[in-house]
């Protein structure tokens, strides 16, 4: 693991995702099991791309036949005339692992693979499945699938792929690519995009990724002059390395990605021990990801293509507000509840401004939603003022227009238009959005005027909100700063709190003072060297949360508690932990005045160490009002981070409280960060619980901490 640099698993950006040109672009391609029947799986491909003018060469393999749809056939792959880029695997079986072996021999790069019967259905399948990728993989051959649907990329006419979707249509082109581990959830989303008339140029479907995995697919795209906006659906990210070069690059090319990410699990390992690893779950992290890197993820496939249509227009607002001009006040409520539910401001116009409007239709409403009435489009030339002044005197980055059935009218939507399209074009760097009733032939207009048209405002509301949160992270993309990761030397196994406590200390991470204490004189002295009143907690390496045996007591207030204490201690550790280590009780300062946060390392199985911070003490299990990030990052990401949080304001001097000491809970948060990607992967996971924030300028400290240690991977 390298000691600097930033993410550890970051592979280097370049041009290894092109390396799929022979599979997505390629110049000729086999069929291995090619059929004459267009209606089979191998016949399919060929009428596809006969019927769509693939400009390559079609080399279809039947040992049965002299031509395929009219077509020259090869008896074997050795008797090819030709080195094909890439071949479609539609043979069954055993027979589908000897094609690739013979495709890999006769110097082809890529195969897509059909076939089913492999890893997904049983442990026969899995070791044919092994055999497969190593006949690929002795000649350098990449492999989409096994059981996969295919692929096709409508820009050169390559369609090979076995869906029935296009007997409804053809893609539209557009700018839009799918990337699907999913193949008929692939297909899907290109039929109804296709519905919609959206353009989707290319969609990639991964099947059992054997090899070529979603993240290496996102990667194509995010250098490929075909894709502005990607789709991407997953059940499950099975690399990080790839993956997230993938999403670093589509945010340094500002192609926005929005992702279905579906199926919810927990961590496995640890979490029974560890608090941070059963609050984080897979589901989880893998957002936590895809925040870091500016992917915005759909719950839903029209919510998805919500997102898609409004991203073609490329539009990406860096810090995004939203002007509305409404004919319905009521709609005007709607849309900012809407607004402020995603995080979308929507600043007051100047007050200048409004006075302008006002003095123009005297019972309007020209604050922000700016309600014109309807009075403004029965005087078409007050319409006018209303758009370019909100647009001009608001500054707003985005504009969205609520029409309703006022802008497909026959009669008005002629006159609005023009004022409509003037607006939009004097302020072409805004995002400009219809909310509009009307037929397919008067919203087509809209749009070719520039506008994205939404019947529903809401759904307008989301797309808007999306567009800024992609424009963020694109403006963002080249601020990442430098991190070096410390030495970290762990001990053989689990430490106790004193020690896990002494290591973080020297990461960063301070702690409150204490002592470990072998003797209840020694405890006694360490209440007065400290001062009252003290906290006394047993120390065991094997009883990792000790509140959970009554192994904390607090309020200490003079030597005859702390004796009492260290007693009571000890019985109640060899009632409710008989087999548990006892090394003595540990005396701590208490801190009083101080907000309890929690701070947490889990070990994610695909994305290593992630950092965890929430409010501390026992509300971490019950609210769950946390945030995730993938270690290591620095202090400005802890503080976004920590200001995510619902109860910040606690931080923040909410009901008169003393505003607490945010710099030093991130400068913390960033050094557990660090720790645990230093650390390696013996590095089980992290609890620090309770941190205890002070107020502003007098730090934060680690009042308990565990540290878990496994065996090496």
């Amino acid at each position: 693991m390298p000691a600097e640099g930033g993410h550890p698993d970051i592979a280097p950006r370049g041009t290894a995702f092109a390396a799929l040109d022979a599979m997505i672009r390629p110049r000729s391609v086999a069929v291995i099991g090619a059929s004459d029947d267009a209606t089979r799986i191998g016949g399919r491909p060929i009428a596809y791309m006969t019927n769509q003018g693939f400009a390559g060469a079609i080399l279809p393999v039947n040992p049965n036949r002299a031509t395929v749809q009219g077509l020259p056939a090869f008896a074997s792959v050795s008797a090819l005339t030709q080195v094909p880029d890439v071949a479609i695997v539609a043979v069954p079986g055993e027979a589908a692992v000897q094609a690739v072996a013979d495709l890999g021999a006769k110097g082809c790069r890529a195969a897509i693979v059909f076939t089913a019967g492999f890893a997904e259905v049983d442990e026969a399948g899995a070791a044919m499945q092994d055999r497969l990728v190593a006949a690929a993989r002795q000649h350098g051959m990449r492999i989409l699938g096994p059981n996969c649907l295919g692929l096709f990329n409508a820009a050169v006419g390559f369609y090979p792929m076995f869906s029935t979707s296009f007997e409804q249509g053809w893609p539209i082109r557009g700018n839009i690519g799918i990337a699907s581990q999913s193949g008929a959830y692939g297909t899907h989303l290109f039929a109804t995009s296709r519905a919609r008339g959206l353009g989707t140029t290319v969609c990639v479907t991964t099947g059992n990724e054997s090899d070529v995995s979603l993240g290496e697919v996102i990667g194509w795209m995010a250098q490929a002059p075909e894709v502005e906006v990607i789709c991407a659906y997953a059940e499950g990210i099975r690399e990080s390395a790839r993956f997230t070069a993938a999403l670093d690059l589509a945010r340094r090319n500002r192609k926005p990605i929005v992702m279905m990410k579906v199926g919810r699990s927990e961590l496995g390992g640890h979490a029974a021990k560890s608090h941070t690893a059963s609050i984080a779950g897979d589901d989880a992290v893998t957002d936590a990801v895809l925040r870091e890197f500016g992917v915005v993820r759909a719950s839903t496939t029209e919510q998805m293509l919500d997102i898609a249509y409004a991203a073609s227009r490329r539009i990406y607002p860096a810090k995004n507000t939203l002007g509305v001009i409404t004919v319905s006040g009521g709609a005007g409520v709607l849309i900012s509840d809407a607004a402020e539910s995603v995080g979308l401001p929507m600043p007051e116009m100047p007050q200048a401004a409004q006075d302008k409007l006002r003095s123009l239709i005297s019972f309007s409403a020209p604050r922000n939603p700016v309600d014109c009435t309807a009075q403004a489009v029965n005087q078409t030339e007050m319409f006018e003022h209303f758009l370019e002044t909100t647009a001009e005197a608001g500054g707003y980055e985005s504009m969205l227009v609520f029409l309703t059935q006022t802008g497909g009218s026959t009669t008005m939507a002629p006159k609005l238009r023009p004022y409509l399209k003037q607006a939009r074009e004097k302020f072409a760097d805004r995002l400009w959005v219809l909310s509009v009733i009307a037929s397919a032939d008067k919203v087509k207009g809209y749009e070719e005027d520039g506008y994205i048209v939404f019947e529903d405002p809401t759904r307008a509301v989301n797309a808007i909100a999306a567009m800024g949160s992609f424009g963020a992270a694109f403006a963002a993309a080249g601020e990442r700063e430098e991190i070096v990761l410390p030495e970290v030397q762990l001990p053989a196994t689990t430490p106790t709190e004193a020690e896990g406590k002494r290591i973080l200390a020297e990461a960063g991470v301070p702690a409150v003072p204490e002592k470990a204490c072998a003797s209840v004189e020694e405890a006694v002295a360490a209440a007065e060297a400290f001062g009252y009143p003290v906290v006394a907690k047993i120390l065991s390496p094997d009883i990792l949360h000790k509140s959970e045996i009554g192994g904390v007591i607090l309020d200490l207030a003079d030597a005859a508690a702390v004796r009492e204490a260290h007693a009571t201690l000890l019985a109640r550790a060899a009632e409710r932990a008989p087999g548990a280590r006892i090394e003595g009780v540990l005396i701590a300062k208490q801190i009083k005045g101080a907000v309890e946060m929690a701070l947490g390392i889990a070990r994610d199985p695909v994305f290593g160490p992630v950092a965890m911070v929430g409010l501390g003490g026992v509300f971490i299990e019950i609210l769950k009002d946390v945030s995730f990030r993938r270690c290591p990052f620095g202090e400005a990401e802890a503080e976004q981070m920590i200001r995510s949080l619902k109860g910040f304001p606690l931080l923040d001097g909410a009901r008169g409280r003393p505003k607490a000491d945010v710099a030093a809970l991130a400068s913390a948060l960033a050094a557990l960060s660090r720790f645990a990607a230093g650390a390696g992967d013996r590095l089980a996971g992290v609890d620090v619980n309770p941190l205890l924030v002070l107020p502003q300028g007098q730090g934060a400290f680690a009042a308990d901490a565990v540290i878990g240690v496994g065996d090496s991977h």
